[in-house]
């Protein structure tokens, strides 16, 4: 990597006829952006309305051109319940099974706080539970 930097800056040099491209001067303002590394936590119990809550999210994303990794895909949660179905004990022992799959993916953006507000407003399904949470990079 040492070589290919050495030779970016030949290329610099030579073009500009100064390492005023390699380096900025001083007392010119840079224009850095802070951006943060941004995750988005989706749960819901329905998996259409969550892959669709997905992909609006990711297409506003690369619209506004930022770095977007997933939707990782997370474990489903399987909430279980057994119950009797007799209400009083009589009869024969016959039982229900009832289930809950829980559905939870995770998308990491990098960008300035502000695009994330216009990312997220798009309409988001019934049954989608949104998490936002921004770090610092």
């Amino acid at each position: 990597w040492y070589q290919r930097r050495v030779r970016e800056a030949v290329v610099s040099t030579q073009s500009t006829g100064s390492m005023a491209a390699y380096k900025p001067e001083k007392g010119v303002p840079v224009d850095e952006v802070t951006s943060h590394r941004i995750r988005i936590t989706l749960t819901s119990r329905n998996l259409k309305s969550l892959e669709k809550v997905c992909t609006d999210l990711i297409m506003g994303a690369k619209q506004k051109e930022l770095h977007v990794t997933g939707p990782v895909r997370l474990p489903n949660k399987n909430l279980k319940i057994t119950t009797r179905k007799t209400p009083c004990g009589e009869g024969s022992k016959t039982w229900d099974r009832f289930e809950m799959k829980i559905h939870k993916r995770v998308i990491d953006l990098k960008s300035p706080s502000e695009t994330v507000k216009q990312i997220t407003s798009i309409s988001i399904e019934p049954g989608v539970e949104v998490e936002v949470t921004i770090a610092d990079s």
